[in-house]
């Protein structure tokens, strides 16, 4: 958001669905710099549905950070129509695991 940068977003679980919604996606604390897709076509989004955005760069899982105590996502790789976890999400004992009593 703060340098222009412009992504897609699909919904994984509809991706051969024709997208008919428009959307703005928007991050976990919805601040300004939270936007992350404007005027985003989606197929039907819905509760529980896994939002993907399929080529973010280096700088989705770079300047990851966890900013109001939320664990990170995980990172997969995805090519012809294989999937491959290469970091895990983070749990809360990895998020808590280096505060002090």
């Amino acid at each position: 958001m703060l340098y222009g940068s412009r992504y897609e977003a699909i919904v994984a679980n509809r991706a051969g669905t024709m997208p008919e919604t428009l959307a703005t996606v928007a991050g976990m604390h919805c601040e300004s710099g939270d936007i992350l897709i404007t005027d985003a076509l989606l197929a039907d989004p819905g509760p529980g549905d896994v939002l993907v955005t399929p080529a973010t760069g280096a700088y989705g899982y770079a300047m990851a950070s966890n900013y109001n105590g939320v664990p990170r996502p995980a990172v997969v790789f995805c090519s012809q129509g294989e999937a491959r976890l290469v970091v895990r999400r983070e749990t809360w004992d990895d998020l808590m695991g280096r505060d002090v009593d």
